[in-house]
């Protein structure tokens, strides 16, 4: 689900459009609600003849199946930690998120939504183009979220960057991450 819907997210960046993601009433759910992980409810629908392929045709599907997490629920406080987890990994690895991945992306998120809060309360500055081209560029080769995460590792720690060009920054990346990164905004 949370490849899904980054390649959705990213699809409507890039394309300027709305996209539409049905999942067929077979296909199982994980054991997150996809709100949980900021994943928007698919629509249900048989998929069409063409259901494997990606286009910018209007009917075109995009069928994901990620199988569950039944352990997730029990070690989770934030369930977008587990989003983080999952982007931590390219989408094309074999590899799995373990108990401890997402404990760590528990962790960073606390971290980052500090930082954003704080960053919140400094003068605004504009949107560093760079590192968002950066990103964007990494999540247009071939969906690559590990790189486009370490652009907002390094953005983050970039001690020459202002705090408000950091906090525009990072806003404009988390439309695409959608990890919820301002949520801790005015709470203090």
């Amino acid at each position: 689900m949370v490849v899904t819907d980054l390649l959705r997210r990213v699809a409507q960046r890039t394309g300027h459009r709305p996209v539409t993601v049905t999942r067929s009433a077979a296909l199982p759910v994980t054991d997150l609600d996809p709100p949980d992980v900021n994943v928007p409810d698919f629509e249900i629908a048989d998929p069409p003849a063409d259901a494997i392929q990606i286009s910018s045709s209007p009917g075109a599907h995009l069928v994901v199946d990620e199988g569950p997490h039944e352990w997730i629920n029990d070690v989770l406080n934030d369930p977008l930690a587990a989003r983080l987890a999952w982007l931590r990994l390219h989408h094309r690895a074999k590899d799995t998120i373990e108990a401890p991945d997402v404990f760590r992306a528990e962790g960073e998120l606390g971290t980052w939504r500090a930082l954003v809060a704080e960053w919140a309360t400094t003068s605004g500055r504009p949107i560093n183009r760079a590192y968002v081209s950066e990103a964007e560029a990494a999540l247009s080769d071939d969906l690559d979220s590990p790189t486009a995460l370490a652009v907002l590792d390094r953005l983050i720690a970039d001690p020459d960057l202002e705090p408000g060009a950091k906090l525009e920054t990072v806003i404009h990346l988390d439309l695409l991450l959608a990890l919820d990164l301002v949520r801790d905004i005015g709470r203090a």
